[in-house]
């Protein structure tokens, strides 16, 4: 995986083969694209963690489900903000690129 990715790295270059500003705008594709996908792939690792401690939860304690769901629904509302957080990072270096002079 690692190699991969040392390749993916030293190949972008070339794939958007330019000058200044262009390469500017193909590493922050490239950021914006890896920045999402491991912002996804965290966001739903956090997101099943808690669902399996609110099931867990419920099952050794029914009487608390309601306030386990509650507690559960504002867990991945905080999850999936941070989400959202990279989402606008990555619209903006796309976008409105503050390294474009």
């Amino acid at each position: 995986m690692k190699k991969l990715m040392l390749l993916l790295v030293a190949f972008v270059g070339f794939a958007f083969a330019g000058e200044g500003e262009s390469m500017i705008q193909a590493y922050s594709v490239l950021a914006a694209g890896v920045g999402l996908g491991i912002a996804a792939a965290g966001g739903g690792i956090g997101m099943g963690h808690t669902a399996a401690a609110t099931i867990a939860g419920t099952a050794r304690n029914p009487g608390l489900g309601g306030k386990l769901m509650t507690t559960m629904f504002i867990a991945l509302a905080m999850i999936e903000a941070q989400v959202i957080y990279t989402l606008v990072i990555a619209l903006i270096a796309l976008y409105a690129n503050p390294f474009l002079g």
